[in-house]
């Protein structure tokens, strides 16, 4: 009789379209590893240098930027112990998270360096003056390490546009909401540019933002398909391949 192949073998360990192995103990673990040090360089930074914010109700986490580096510290948390275990659970919970977390922390690094490049102060107190790596640390390493984790250890996202633009607009308004708590307590917003635009302005950028994460979901999606193929492609070129490939028949010893 033939001899019949072992299912185990024929399953995939990754999605065709994954760039690099993952969960893995080499490279995957590596870029984990290099971004959860980088996320707690930052946690660090606000523990050594307070501010008045250290103080004030909310603590840092009234800003976005600190939302969203806790955000990437659990998602890349989850990465990690996924590549020590080998556990698809935890793989699928960092990938979950990351369709959140990703376009999360693109969305700050557009509005942060934007309004940067205008006007510095609308986004940094005088008080709150940051050293260049501090900066680095807190609104360009952690959207750097996330995309590299999509782009090259993660299946690709299958949110819808509609689904992304919902997920985006209960962030940037449930982050309104929580602003708006802070500011009774504290009677100052942590951005200076939610007082300078007033109301009607302070809706017009979360209305701004939930549009430009969005976007940003699409756009990595995007790229992810430029990148690594698109998966129609690459499922009919294993299907032809295996049309392709002879089937041999073993005689009974």
């Amino acid at each position: 009789m033939p001899s019949e192949p072992s299912k185990s073998a024929s399953l995939p360990t990754s999605h065709p379209l994954q760039r690099l192995a993952s969960p893995s103990p080499t490279v995957s673990s590596l870029i984990h590893f290099l971004g959860l040090s980088s996320f707690a360089t930052a946690f660090k930074y606000l523990v050594d240098f307070p501010t008045p914010i250290n103080e004030s109700y909310g603590w840092h986490f009234q800003y976005l930027t600190i939302i969203g580096l806790t955000l990437a510290t659990v998602t890349f948390m989850c990465g990690s112990l996924a590549d020590m275990t080998s556990s698809q659970t935890l793989f699928q919970a960092k990938n979950a998270l990351s369709t959140c977390t990703t376009p999360l922390e693109v969305l700050i690094a557009v509005l942060y360096w934007g309004l940067r490049s205008i006007d510095k102060s609308l986004v940094i107190p005088e008080w709150a003056q940051l050293p260049l790596m501090a900066d680095l640390s807190f609104h360009l390493f952690p959207p750097l390490f996330l995309a590299i984790d999509f782009l090259l250890l993660s299946p690709p996202w299958n949110i819808s546009a509609r689904s992304a633009m919902a997920l985006s607009t209960v962030l940037a308004f449930g982050y309104w909401f929580w602003v708006e708590q802070c500011y009774k307590h504290n009677g100052f917003y942590p951005y200076p540019i939610f007082e300078q635009v007033g109301l009607i302005g302070r809706i017009g950028l979360f209305v701004l933002s939930a549009v430009v994460m969005t976007g940003s979901t699409m756009t990595l999606k995007r790229l992810y398909a430029v990148l690594n193929g698109k998966i129609m492609e690459t499922l009919q070129e294993e299907q032809n391949k295996k049309k392709k490939e002879p089937i041999v028949l073993k005689r009974p010893s």
